[in-house]
């Protein structure tokens, strides 16, 4: 690339792609500054080596995202769902799709029930709907942390995805 191709003469091809034909090294190389970019020799294996004028950096950016996949990489998160034990039934199964939909996209889920008041005579209630969740969800996560109390007025669970 640049000042590091030694040989001269070379084949030249333009940012457009059109071919310039035999030039020394020194000219195409100030073509290539007049143009703004760099010179890259693209097959060293012919007579005379073939170099392109173009945007390195791009080029290398391109290559490099195209063996990632072009894909954003996803960072595992801890999504959290809110209940209470008073929560109704349809309520539940939307908190439950929920979930499936963050689970699916690979992140952690983690369950609370919050108990106030005359709600903490009912923790079987917070335990029976994050087991029927969990029932619910097992196709798609696994229990990483069960049901549990959590500072006398919250019932938590951890699921992780599959």
């Amino acid at each position: 690339m640049n000042e590091k191709i030694r040989v001269t003469p070379i084949q030249l091809v333009d940012q457009n792609g059109d071919l310039q034909g035999e030039l020394s090294t020194t000219e195409a190389l100030r073509m290539a500054v007049e143009a703004g970019l760099d010179l890259v020799e693209v097959s060293p294996d012919a007579k005379p080596p073939v170099c392109k004028i173009m945007d390195y950096g791009k080029v290398q950016y391109e290559h490099k995202k195209k063996q990632s996949g072009g894909q954003k990489q996803h960072r595992t998160q801890l999504k959290q769902i809110r209940l209470r034990a008073k929560t109704g039934q349809h309520d539940i199964d939307f908190k439950v799709k929920k979930a499936k939909a963050f689970l699916e996209r690979k992140d952690k889920v983690k369950v609370n029930v919050m108990f106030r008041g005359r709600e903490n005579a009912h923790h079987d209630r917070g335990r029976e709907m994050l087991l029927a969740i969990i029932e619910a969800l097992e196709e798609v996560a696994t229990v990483e942390r069960p049901p549990l109390m959590e500072s006398g007025r919250m019932m938590t669970m951890t699921l992780a995805p599959k």
